[in-house]
């Protein structure tokens, strides 16, 4: 199945967004699409693929790093 994802742009995202949206469908929500199968998981692979999963690609930011002096660097200290 991974082979065809539709336009996700990788595998990893593909089943993560599939897993989540699996989630959903076990809590209750109501299926995007009618297919034959009744299993969450293949329900919410189909709905992935044929791009009825909406998603944001969020990026994390990066803290910049306080370098530490090699003593604190010895010592272990933790801020």
């Amino acid at each position: 199945m991974t082979n065809n994802i539709g336009k996700i742009d990788s595998k990893f995202r593909y089943i993560i967004l599939a897993a989540k949206r699996t989630r959903q469908l076990q809590a209750g929500a109501r299926p995007a699409l009618t297919i034959q199968s009744k299993k969450f998981t293949r329900i919410a692979q189909e709905e992935v693929t044929s791009g009825l999963v909406k998603y944001d690609i969020v990026e994390e930011a990066t803290k910049p790093s306080k370098k530490r002096s090699p003593k604190e660097a010895k010592e272990g200290k933790v801020h």
